[in-house]
């Protein structure tokens, strides 16, 4: 017989205690720990906010503001970088990473700061280029999300690798967006294409790892000559992790 175990955080810190006549205490430490089940209210705007100011909630905007913005900073740097989201089914990935109505995740709350601070840029010697795709991976087979289903190739796409470029999805569509509004739409489009199906742990459980891709490149002009800084973000929303038969869930052949 499993015991209840009674949840509590602290910092960096998840603790779990046997709810019986053990009393067992188990700490767990991770890099950062985040308590997001009560202790919210919802603003004037739907946004959930911690109720007050003891509240332990971990907003949104708060998980963006200690994972999004360090990811963000390391490519506006020029670095290649990922962050991907990983646990069982109904753990709040794909909303720590998408969101909900009102509730921005980091991959909308990221796009939207990339196009603020190209609005602030003021080098008339500096332009910003940016390129957008969304794929997922499911049953094994690679799928664009910006093409429609039945559009798509029976066998997936294939990943190939060039000398220049390296590894990359041939046939993949990359779209370049000068607007949040533009990124926004595209990225909506491709979320509603996802492969998802209710679960015995979620109604609306995603069944597939979906990819956000965002190509940045930073054009500098000198001397008439370009120089190009890219950098690749990968925002990665993987499926559950749990065993297929605690979900029920069921794949397409």
């Amino acid at each position: 017989m499993k015991s209840a175990l009674a949840v509590e955080m602290k910092g960096n810190q998840t603790i779990l205690t046997d709810v019986d006549d053990t009393k067992q205490v188990r700490p767990y430490t991770f890099d950062h720990s985040f308590w997001s089940h009560d202790g919210f209210k919802e603003d004037a705007n739907g946004v959930c906010v911690p109720s007050s100011s003891s509240s332990k909630y971990a907003s949104q905007q708060m998980v963006y503001d200690e994972l999004g913005v360090s990811v963000l900073n390391s490519a506006w740097a020029g670095y290649h970088c990922c962050l991907f989201a990983y646990g069982q089914t109904g753990a709040g990935k794909s909303y720590s990473m998408v969101g909900y109505g009102a509730n921005k995740g980091i991959v909308p709350m990221s796009c939207n700061e990339i196009f603020r601070r190209i609005g602030e840029n003021t080098d008339p010697n500096l332009e910003y280029d940016v390129v957008v795709s969304m794929l997922e991976i499911y049953n094994e087979k690679i799928q664009d999300l910006l093409t429609p289903p039945m559009k798509r190739p029976t066998g997936g796409l294939e990943v190939r690798e060039a000398k220049d470029t390296g590894v990359y999805v041939a046939g993949q569509m990359k779209c370049k967006v000068t607007s949040f509004e533009e990124i926004s739409q595209i990225m909506d489009q491709g979320i509603g294409n996802r492969t998802i199906g209710a679960t015995l742990m979620n109604a609306t459980s995603s069944r597939a790892h979906t990819v956000t891709g965002i190509e940045l490149r930073q054009l500098s002009h000198a001397g008439g000559k370009t120089g190009v800084k890219l950098s690749c973000i990968y925002l990665v929303d993987l499926a559950g992790s749990e065993k297929a038969g605690k979900t029920g869930a069921t794949g397409d052949p």
